[in-house]
This record gives C-alpha cells, structure tokens and sequence, in this order.
C-alpha cells in the first residue's frame, strides 16, 4: 500500500522503499533490545518519525525533480535514478551502524493453536495489526476529504488542480504517508523475520509485483493481489520447494504483464 501510494498518487517510483523497511526493521531492533520497548509501542513511535523522514525526502530531493519533469514519463525516470541512489544512502548508513550480519529478537514466538494447526503468535499479531492497518488506511481513504483528494491525484493529476487541490502538497502528503506505512511494515516485519542491511531490494521486488499485479494506484487492488501472492508463495512452499517461491512471484509477474498490463484489478488505459 505504501508504495502504491507513492507511486500512484505521487508519481515516484521509490526504489529505496525495501531500505527503508530494513531501516524501520533495524530501529524497532534496538528499540526493543536496547530499550526493552515492546515493539507495538515502537510501532507507534517509528510510523510518524518514517512519515516526517519521507516527507523531508520527497521535499528536498524529489521536489527539485517534480519541477523540471517535463512530463510524467520523464519524472518517473529520474525518480527511479533519484531512489535508486537513496537506496545505496539508507543501506550504507545501516551498513555502518549494524554490519552485514542478520539480527532477529524474541517477541510472542509461542504457537497458537488455529484449525488443528500451529502458527507462531508474532506471525498472526504482525498480520492482524498489517490488516488493520490497510483496513483504516483504505476507508480513510474512501470516506474522507483528503482521500478524494488523493483518488483524485491517482486517476487525473493534470486536472487536479482545477478543482482546488494542490498537487504539489498532495503528492508529499502521499509520499509521506507510503513511507510511514512502509516503516510500519518493516517494524512487523522484524516481529517474526530475521533481517539485514542487505536484503531491503528483495522487499522492493516483492512490493513493485504486487504493485503492478493489483493496478496501480489502486489500494483495494494492491490489498488483493498481495493475499494472493502470499497465497501462492505458501502453496509453492509446501508442495513444491521453498526455494522456488521468487521465482513463482516473477513468475506471476510476467503472466500479468503479458496478459493484462494494466493489473488484475486494474482498468484499461483510454
């Protein structure tokens, strides 16, 4: 959802989206091993401090590109160049404070009991609190004035500003709000999932799939096409090989932009 955010509304396709997760990963860390804060609490400290540090980004770094775009094609190329540096920045910077090597901490790694089958309880917190927090997200979104706004920005950002928005505002606002739902992501993330300074692309790959898979802009989309990825992933998982599994998300990725570019949930362009 971040990413579909920062990408369909704000026209930024954020390269360094899996880094800064890594980075929100790696802060929920110490939090929780040099603080003792549960990372709940982290949670509601490390999403607004990622959606101050993403809006300073999109305002400082990309604003300058925004500017002088002569039009959508030739932003979204200088944003990917523009991230694609950040990435290198925001990895270094862990790099230096952490190192190479994965982390992981103990936090609620008890089984529960669901349908005769185990599953480790960080695992269903982290998927509860992701679903509610896509859940408000995208009726916040819907229900609301600055939703409309947004919506309006994704499906008409030239006429936009012919009925009183402004897309230059409402683009940060996007920018910073995928950012802060990123960070969120990396905080759950590392509830349950060993992590390094390295492996942030991974994460950006999986995003850009489900991204492209659900249409871009659209949340429900994005929501629906991630379910179905983790869905496949599992299935290749258990009945195939564990290590097939990125090569079942690419897999799907080709088929879509074979068959229907625009995104299984997505509209075909007029």
């Amino acid at each position: 959802m971040g990413l579909t955010l920062q990408y369909g509304v704000a026209r930024i396709m954020n390269l360094s989206h899996g880094e800064f997760m890594v980075a929100a990963a790696f802060l929920a860390y110490w939090f929780v091993t040099r603080l003792g804060v549960n990372p709940l609490y982290a949670l509601a400290i490390v999403v607004p401090v990622g959606f101050v540090v993403q809006w300073l980004v999109y305002q400082i770094l990309l604003t300058p590109l925004v500017k002088r775009a002569p039009n959508a094609d030739a932003l979204e190329v200088d944003s990917i160049l523009a991230t694609f540096g950040i990435l290198f920045v925001v990895q270094g910077i862990v790099l230096i404070l952490f190192g190479g090597s994965y982390y992981s901490y103990e936090f609620m790694a008890m089984p529960v009991q669901i349908m005769g089958s185990p599953v480790a309880a960080n695992r269903l917190l982290a998927a509860c609190t992701a679903l509610v927090i896509g859940v408000l997200v995208y009726v916040v979104l819907v229900r609301s004035r600055w939703g409309t706004a947004l919506r309006a920005m994704a499906n008409a950002p030239r006429f936009a500003h012919l009925v009183g928005i402004n897309p230059r505002a409402m683009a940060a606002f996007a920018f910073a709000l995928g950012g802060a739902l990123v960070v969120g992501a990396g905080v759950l993330v590392s509830m349950f999932l060993p992590f390094s300074a390295s492996m942030g692309v991974a994460f950006t790959m999986k995003a850009l799939v489900i991204v492209i898979m659900g249409g871009v802009g659209n949340l429900l989309g994005c929501l629906l096409a991630g379910l179905l990825l983790g869905i496949v992933e599992t299935l290749v998982a258990r009945f195939v090989d564990p290590g097939l599994t990125m090569a079942a998300t690419f897999g799907i990725f080709l088929l879509v932009l074979l068959l229907r570019p625009q995104g299984i949930f997505g509209r075909a362009g007029k």
